[in-house]
């Protein structure tokens, strides 16, 4: 997260309210995939879906969150996209006849993809972006990274001084024996850049603790930057400290030296950010969400449900307590193969104060995200489903409320006489990769007066990502709502189910898409402001609507008590003018604007 932070400071520090500013990331992923669609969570982490329905590096995801923009498929470089660019042009015989080779054939079209990318703005605004933003994955001496490398250096060579800063990250390890910090890993990575044709102009180096001032004298000596561009990023309570620890190092000012920028403000505008990091860090009332999943042993799996369920947790005041709840270790099965591990589950389950079911594929511990589903509703706990949480929800309901013993879905039972979740008709069971109904959609509210459209702030629709093969069968929908379960909002046909509710129980929610992509530090997702609201007593208080206006916290200062201000939501439609009232949260989302040239960020060989 470091690299990200550091690219985040960047674009705060380069703010500037020339209309047309915006900030882009081509980040560069040396991965022959063509793009993270086919990789597995235990691998790569989790998948992020854009808007234009792009799979890509959770990286990206970070990005549009801490900057709340928005950004294509374009905007992620993998060495498949590339190398398919270039086969595709050999093919058509662009190259006419040419021996088509890394050097410059490659290089080039990795140069071309950056500079075309760099004139599309990310931030809704008119005209070519101000600045280029270049993270390159990987480590130093890979040799999937080479060509990528390369490519940079020959960039920086024609852009010359002044247009092209590099930023390598790395890491300075201590040992814990003697607790001394040790450079060599940074010297040799650095040595190593050098000799690929790559200067740093910038250190930026990652530590457990902060770093002497001779630590950074040396690493100046060995490594041939300024010490005043030399950068500790030390690990701090919470992440949003990151952008106030490097404003205090004058990280700006190297920046805005080294790049020429004389137009831009002196001091990045980091009140938002200070006001947030100092109001997670007084939070002490605890919030506790079982989340069951199949993923659980790598939390990267579900990075944006759980900066999703931070956002919505801060928001209520509360301090977020996820508990780890392997699905299969509620399954009977594991009673009798793995006892401990099964009462271990169940007893985390019950300690919680909400449920959350995410998305994911596979037959593996659907029976305990079944079981998960079926102890939320029956004792009024707070549950949100995503995507396959939805229809776990779906069949659990079909199971115990309708009496259908053989309800399931197709994905995990292709003979199964009572399909509530099928398999859509524009699918591919052949061809894996970016077949799957991806990116955002429209959905329509069906019943104005629901939760989750109140939460939405009541509006008609909202547009939210989506990334599944099936869903529930539109045939068996009259019979659900018949016994109770409501499907609150649909697609623009009616015939796609996309959030269901349970009116009889406090916070019984279901959605076909994942909010989690959208959700923002300063404008948490409205599903998972629900789903915490309804764990810590609050929902009844947030659900107080009136021309449009939400119950929301007051600041610390007020303790906890509530105040109304208004929340909109980018992504809804219909919502009624709302009158600005003087209180202002310390976690309301701005917008950033920058100005400057270009910044590449390099990972160094740890």
């Amino acid at each position: 997260m470091s690299i990200v932070m550091l690219c985040h400071f960047i674009s705060l520090l380069l703010l500037s309210r020339r209309s047309n500013a915006c900030i882009l990331w081509p980040c560069a992923d040396p991965y022959l995939n063509t793009d993270a669609g086919t990789m597995s969570p235990f691998e790569h982490g989790e998948v992020f879906v854009l808007d234009d329905g792009g799979e890509v590096d959770l990286d990206l995801g970070n990005y549009e969150r801490f900057l709340d923009i928005k950004l294509t498929r374009d905007n992620n470089i993998t060495t498949g996209k590339i190398y398919q660019s270039v086969i595709d042009k050999e093919r058509r015989g662009d190259y006419l006849g040419k021996t088509v080779q890394v050097v410059p054939h490659i290089t080039d079209a990795i140069q071309e993809w950056i500079e075309r990318v760099a004139m599309v703005p990310v931030d809704g605004k008119e005209g070519p972006a101000d600045v280029c933003v270049i993270e390159l994955g990987g480590t130093i001496g890979d040799i999937e990274s080479m060509p990528f490398i390369e490519a940079l250096g020959q960039f920086s060579y024609r852009v010359g001084p002044g247009n092209f800063c590099l930023v390598h990250v790395s890491l300075v390890p201590v040992l814990k024996a003697v607790g001394e910090p040790k450079t060599k890993p940074t010297q040799h990575s650095v040595r190593g850049l050098r000799g690929l044709g790559l200067t740093p102009n910038i250190l930026a180096c990652r530590s457990d603790k902060p770093l002497d001032i001779n630590i950074k004298e040396k690493l100046s000596l060995f490594c041939h930057v300024p010490v005043a561009n030399i950068i500790n990023l030390h690990d701090v309570t919470n992440i949003w400290h990151i952008p106030l620890l490097l404003k205090e190092q004058k990280a700006h000012e190297a920046l805005l030296k080294l790049l020429n920028l004389q137009g831009c403000p002196k001091e990045p505008m980091l009140e938002e950010w200070m006001g947030r990091a100092k109001l997670y860090d007084m939070l002490q009332e605890t919030v506790r969400i079982a989340m069951v999943g199949k993923y659980t042993g790598l939390s990267d799996s579900y990075l944006s449900v759980l900066k999703a369920l931070l956002h919505a947790s801060v928001d209520c005041r509360r301090k977020l307590v996820v508990d780890w709840v392997p699905s299969s270790d509620l399954e009977e099965t594991a009673a009798k193969e793995a006892p401990e591990a099964h009462k271990a589950a169940w007893r985390l389950l019950k300690g919680a104060d909400g449920v959350l079911v995410p998305g994911g594929f596979g037959d593996r511990g659907v029976q305990g995200k079944i079981l998960a589903a079926k102890y939320a509703r029956e004792n009024k706990i707070p549950y949100l489903g995503i995507c396959l949480g939805m229809q776990i929800a779906v069949i659990e309901f079909a199971r115990s409320v309708m009496n259908l013993r053989e309800a399931n879905s197709m994905e995990f039972d292709p003979d199964t006489t009572a399909p509530v979740v099928i398999f859509m008709p524009e699918g591919s069971k052949t061809q894996m990769g970016g077949t799957m109904r991806l990116g955002s959609r429209r959905t329509f509210f069906t019943v104005a007066d629901c939760k989750s459209a109140k939460l939405y702030g009541k509006v008609s629709f909202v547009d939210e990502r989506h990334r599944h093969r099936y869903e529930v069968n539109p045939n068996m929908v009259p019979e659900f709502e018949k016994a109770g379960l409501v499907f609150v909002g649909k697609d623009e046909t009616g015939k796609r189910m996309e959030i269901i509710e349970l009116p009889s129980h406090p916070y019984y929610v279901g959605v076909q898409f994942h909010p989690e992509f959208k959700s923002r530090p300063g404008k948490p997702s409205a599903v998972f402001l629900g789903l915490i609201a309804a764990s810590c007593g609050q929902l009844d208080a947030r659900l107080q609507a009136s021309d449009g206006q939400i119950i929301q916290p007051a600041s610390p200062a007020h303790g906890n008590g509530y105040s109304t201000t208004p929340r909109t939501y980018r992504n809804g439609g219909s919502l009624k003018k709302q009158k600005q009232l003087p209180i202002k949260s310390l976690v309301n989302g701005g917008s950033f604007r920058s100005n400057g040239n270009c910044v590449h960020v390099q990972h160094s060989s740890t």
